[in-house]
């Protein structure tokens, strides 16, 4: 069964020097745990981005444990489609992950995104450190004005975060020509490709 994940800060990298001793040292990386809609669409934004290591579809919050895609569909176990975002934030930082997360994803709409509509498209944040918490409200601070309602992304603690079926990894990449791919998360990528330049991969 699938265990949920929890927050990974460190991987171990190496490399050779003078071709004969091999030295470890450790880089730091963080995670984020964003929901803005249906995971399809926000995984492949995300894979967009440089610093961005790994994106995982998957559920977060709620109290139902290792729930299924059709639970979770039913709006009443508390979980919101989400990504498990692994990122350099030497390369990109958090601030301006949340800045494009907010240019994805439709901050002032609760319980819905495009055409996807209950609580489990709700948007959110989910922090796992005080600083995360923190930058997040400054982000948050900043774009506020730029929208004509209030922001109904929420800012919350993190809990428990499980993987999606192995059917939705990748889902836009397998199946581009699928009717919601076409017509709903193309032209949104298209949108942050304009937008962004400068965070997108080379």
């Amino acid at each position: 069964s699938k265990q949920p994940l929890t927050p990974c800060h460190i991987t171990r990298l190496s490399v050779t020097i003078n071709c004969r001793r091999t030295v470890f040292f450790m880089k730091k990386l963080e995670t984020a745990y964003l929901a803005g809609g249906c995971f399809w669409c926000t995984e492949a934004a995300f894979k967009l981005l440089r610093g961005v290591l790994e994106v995982v579809p998957g559920y977060a919050g709620g109290h139902v444990p290792h729930p299924t895609y059709e639970e979770v569909c039913t709006g009443t176990t508390g979980h919101r489609e989400a990504v498990q975002v692994r990122f350099d934030p030497g390369v990109l930082p958090y601030a301006d992950l949340l800045r494009y997360f907010f240019a994805v994803h439709d901050p002032t709409s609760e319980d819905r995104q495009g055409p996807d509509v209950g609580p489990q498209y709700s948007p959110a944040i989910f922090y796992h450190s005080e600083e995360q918490k923190r930058v997040a409200e400054a982000v948050m601070r900043e774009l506020a004005p730029l929208y004509p309602k209030p922001i109904a992304t929420k800012l919350l603690p993190f809990t428990t975060f499980y993987p999606a079926e192995a059917y939705h990894r990748d889902y836009f990449a397998r199946h581009p020509e699928a009717p919601y791919c076409r017509l709903v998360i193309a032209p949104k990528l298209e949108k942050a490709r304009k937008a962004f330049k400068s965070l997108l991969r080379p």
